[in-house]
Order: structure tokens, then C-alpha cells, then sequence
């Protein structure tokens, strides 16, 4: 199958694609039109909204953050011309940058974002915590930004310039008072591009202008999202692909200029085309597992989810989605993103090796299970998903489990794996997932760790034992503090097991070679330059 695709690509060329672009030989001409695919269609525009990536991408053109994010993990300011901190961690003083515009040409102040982080922090775990320990948050003047804590709290960076969905993004506060329970449709923000809400085609494509009006930061260097933000096209347009052979064929015809994410199947097609160039611009990859449902039987049962501990093989897992060479995905994966901060050693042994179906399968028996059918989900249009989803399967009825396999498009299981109801009434027991490495980088941002049961987000574990320890974390005097903390974490998932870590792929981006200046981590669009 794999073979005839790549066959269909070289001889389709240019015809398969000419009816979603223009002609390469124009654009040479023009060169100040970006034009790039996303991993999906932008549906929702605002970020606060929805965790969805492709919006978060979006957002980071639009709208600009207090802080900012380096490829080694660390906050910048951004917005901020700097931050003091006094009375021993409980008072933070934040000073807006001179010369920051709204799109609308109205003066960035400090009651906008104000507005902004309160919104935001309806929304986001980690901002709620945020709130949870602020005293009093104030703008001081048109300028400055003071929180006035209860206690100390050194993530109070790491909150307002994560990476991770919801961003925090800033907005003029008529927009940051809207309800954060629905969402914005109107898109004013600081960032160094404008969203061109009347080029937008529901399906086909969203266009971005140059903010002239954009001030870049006049130190440091331009690294993920911190540093000068200097667009150097005048704009930006992006074209829903949905099929991904359509979407490389476009590439190679030079309709395209980049695509977010290169299909593992067609990648090396693509590395073998000239004027393409494949990077990997983050080290976090992509994590995967296999989430299971904590209110349904056999799974809310902790002895029968420790035993299904062996079943699985993250090596044949990483395999089915990227092929066989090691350097394109690591095991084992624990529960936080490996080369990370918080990443942990701990308990690791338990993933190493391949699955021992015979001994899964006793352990089961000794804890009760009794041929119980499980309903597993699988997005069917998802091709890495559906490659995890397969092995998964097979893995588990090895293990002994009675396995439905439940195919379904990914809008279906995204709906269905929000239901708390027995299968009878259209429940489900497991799915296969992947998040983005950055999403599993600590207790702050990773959701998938908590133990709040149906406060939660789907699957709904309970464990107060994962909660205090994330409280912990939080209150942790430093970094060495919080690295054991997670290494409990992560010994403590082997106990309760929240969801089963599959392994780890590396995503790469494809660019036509004709452009230059693409940043490390997500794609943003800011430095990206003719070559």
C-alpha cells in the first residue's frame, strides 16, 4: 500500500494538485506569500476556547504572551520589558514593553492583560492554580502588571508563558471579559500578524497579514516563542489539505512552501525529492497511550489495570506508526515527556523489553478478570492512530482480554469519550491517544496525570494520592525539589495507572527549500524568510 502511494505521488505531480493553488511559476515571482498546510482545519479561532493545536498555532500568530518559551525549556520575558519580585515570592511586578499595539491601533495596557490572564485562567489548570494563590491581581498603571500573592509561587512564569494549550494569550480587555465559556470570533490581538477574518473559506483556507504596527523585542534571539518576533512575508496562507498524499504532491509541485507535519509513510518520498527539506523541530515528539476508562468495570478495578501493566510493547507500538529505525522514535516512555525537565527514570524497567502475553494473562485471572468484553476505540481517519489502535488490539487479546474493536472517525470518538454511561448505553472502556511531549512536561500542564476523578478530563481516575503530590510539586522550594516529586508521580502512576505509555515518535516538518529560518518546536511564522 505504501509502495503504491509513493508511485501515485511521482507520476500525479503537478495535475493532482493544481486545483487548490496557484501556479509555482507565479508565486516565484511574488515571494510574499507564505503558504503552508496545517495538521488539520482551523475550526475554532479562539484559545482559550479549545486545546486543539492547530488553534494554539493560530493564536501565536495573532496574539503575543507576557512570556515566552526557548527550545530548552526556558520563560522569557516577551510582552514584558522585565519582572521584579520582592516581599520573599509574594509580590511580582510586571512592566509592560513601551510601544505594544492592539491591530486595531489602540495602546497594549496593563487592565488588558489584566483581563487576559484572568480569562485564561478560567480555563487552564495550571492558571487556576495560578489564581488560587493570588491575593490580589492589579494593573498598577497603563504599565504594570502586580500580583500579590498568599504564598510563594515560582511558576508564576512558567503559567503565563507555557506552550502548552490553552496559551496565555493576550487581548484587549472588551475581548478578555467575554464569558471564557464561549468563544471569541473576533481576532484583535498584539501579535506580528493580523487574521484576515474576510479572505477566510470555511475548509479551504485562513490568510495572515504583516502587523506593521508589530514591535519585535530589540534583544535576544529569535528561539520557539521567545526572542525578536520579525515576520518577513507579507502574508501568510493557509490551505486545508485533509489528505495527506494531496498535501505532499503539493509540496513537491511547489504549490505549497511547507507542510506542518511530513507523514511517516511519505517521508522518505519527500527526503528523497529535491528542493524538499525534512527537520524535526521538536525534540518532544509526539507521546502516545492508551487510556482506559476508570468508572466502568473491569477498569475501575486498580489489580486489574497493574496486571494489563505487561501487556504492552511500546517498541512494536512505535514501530507500526514511523518503521523500524530507532532514531525516529524512543522507548521506553514513562509518564513524562523523556529529555525534559521533570522526565524520570523511576519505575522505567516496567516498560522495558516485549510484552509477556502468558504471564499479563494470569496476572488477570489472579485479579479478577472474567472475559469481560472491553470496547476499544480507534479514529479510523487518524493513520498514526489507527496504526496504534491495531497493535494495541492485537496485544491485548494476546493478554487474554475480549476485545471489541470499535473503528470510528475522530470527531466520533472525540464526542463518545465524554460519556460516563455503561457500554450498554454507548460507553466505551479504552482508547488510543497521542498529545504533543510538551503537554506531558510537568504537573502543571498534564492533565492526564491527575487523580480528580470526574472533575477531570475523560477516563476519570481518582487518586488523592496524584493530587497531593501534584499540590506538592507546586509548593516545591526548587527544580531539584520538584524533579523527585515527579519521580513519585511516576511511581505512583504504576499503582493507580491512569493510562498505559505507548512510546514516543519524533514528528518532522517539510518545507520547500526555498525558504529559510523555520524556529525550532511548533510551526510559527515569525523569522521564516525567502532563502
Amino acid at each position: 500500500m505504501l509502495m503504491d502511494r509513493r508511485d501515485f505521488l511521482k507520476q500525479a505531480g503537478v495535475s493532482m494538485v493544481a486545483s487548490i493553488a496557484s501556479p509555482a511559476l507565479v508565486r516565484a515571482v511574488e515571494r510574499t506569500t507564505l503558504r503552508f498546510v496545517p495538521q488539520t482545519e482551523l475550526v475554532l479561532l479562539d484559545p482559550i476556547f479549545t486545546t486543539a493545536y492547530v488553534t494554539r498555532n493560530h493564536a501565536y500568530m495573532v496574539f503575543d504572551t507576557l512570556y515566552g518559551m526557548d527550545g530548552t525549556y526556558q520563560i522569557r520575558p516577551q510582552m514584558l520589558e522585565g519582572d521584579k519580585v520582592e516581599n520573599d515570592g509574594r509580590l511580582w511586578t510586571l512592566m509592560l514593553r513601551e510601544g505594544l499595539l492592539w491591530h486595531d491601533g489602540e495602546k497594549v495596557l496593563a487592565r488588558d492583560c489584566v483581563a487576559s490572564i484572568r480569562r485564561w485562567a478560567a480555563r487552564d489548570t495550571f492558571g487556576s492554580y495560578l489564581m488560587a494563590v493570588t491575593e490580589e491581581l492589579v494593573a498598577v498603571d497603563d504599565r504594570t502588571i502586580q500580583f500579590r500573592l498568599k504564598r510563594p509561587f515560582p511558576g508564576l512564569r512558567m503559567a503565563l508563558g507555557k506552550t502548552t494549550p490553552p496559551m496565555c494569550a493576550m487581548m484587549p480587555e472588551r475581548l478578555a471579559l467575554t464569558d471564557p465559556m464561549k468563544a471569541l470570533t473576533e481576532m484583535v490581538g498584539s501579535g506580528p500578524f493580523r487574521y484576515r477574518a474576510e479572505e477566510q473559506q470555511a475548509g479551504i483556507k485562513s490568510v495572515y497579514t504583516k502587523f506593521e504596527g508589530y514591535r519585535p523585542r530589540d534583544t535576544g534571539t529569535p528561539d520557539w516563542t521567545a526572542g525578536p518576533k520579525i515576520a518577513h512575508y507579507d502574508e501568510v496562507e493557509w490551505t486545508t489539505i485533509s489528505d495527506v498524499g494531496t498535501a505532499s504532491a503539493a509540496l513537491q509541485a511547489g504549490e505549497q512552501d511547507w507542510l506542518a507535519y511530513a507523514s511517516p509513510d511519505l517521508a522518505p518520498l519527500l527526503r528523497e525529492t529535491k528542493g524538499i527539506r525534512l527537520q524535526q523541530l521538536d525534540s518532544s515528539g509526539m507521546v502516545n497511550m492508551l487510556r482506559v476508562n476508570h468508572l466502568q468495570p473491569p477498569f475501575d478495578n486498580p489489580a486489574i489495570r497493574r496486571a494489563l501493566l505487561g501487556a504492552f510493547d511500546q517498541t512494536a507500538c512505535m514501530e507500526a506508526i514511523v518503521g523500524s529505525d530507532p532514531a525516529s522514535y524512543r522507548v521506553p516512555l514513562g509518564y513524562f515527556c523523556p529529555g525534559t525537565p521533570m522526565a524520570s527514570e523511576a519505575g522505567l524497567e516496567t516498560f522495558r523489553g516485549h510484552a509477556d502475553p502468558r504471564k499479563t494473562r494470569e496476572e488477570l485471572t489472579r485479579a479478577g478478570y472474567a472475559n469481560e468484553r472491553i470496547v476499544l476505540m480507534v479514529p479510523a481517519d487518524n493513520p498514526p492512530l489507527k496504526a496504534l489502535g491495531d497493535v494495541c488490539a492485537e496485544l491485548m487479546k494476546d493478554a487474554g482480554l475480549n476485545v471489541e474493536y470499535a473503528a470510528m472517525d475522530w470527531a466520533s470518538m472525540l464526542a463518545r469519550r465524554n460519556k460516563r454511561e455503561p457500554i450498554s448505553q454507548g460507553g466505551w472502556h479504552a482508547f488510543v491517544v497521542g498529545s504533543a511531549g510538551m503537554d506531558w512536561l510537568s504537573p502543571a500542564v498534564h492533565s492526564y496525570i491527575r487523580g480528580n476523578g470526574t472533575a477531570g478530563i475523560t477516563g476519570w481516575p481518582t487518586s488523592a494520592r496524584l493530587e497531593q503530590l501534584r499540590v506538592d510539586w507546586f509548593e516545591a522550594p526548587d527544580e531539584a525539589a520538584q524533579r523527585q516529586i515527579c519521580a513519585d508521580i511516576q511511581m505512583q502512576c504504576l499503582v493507580d495507572v491512569p493510562y498505559y505509555p505507548l512510546g514516543q515518535y519524533l514528528q518532522q516538518t517539510a518545507s520547500r527549500t526555498s525558504i529559510d529560518g523555520i524556529l525550532n518546536g511548533f510551526p510559527v511564522f515569525w523569522n521564516v524568510r525567502p532563502a
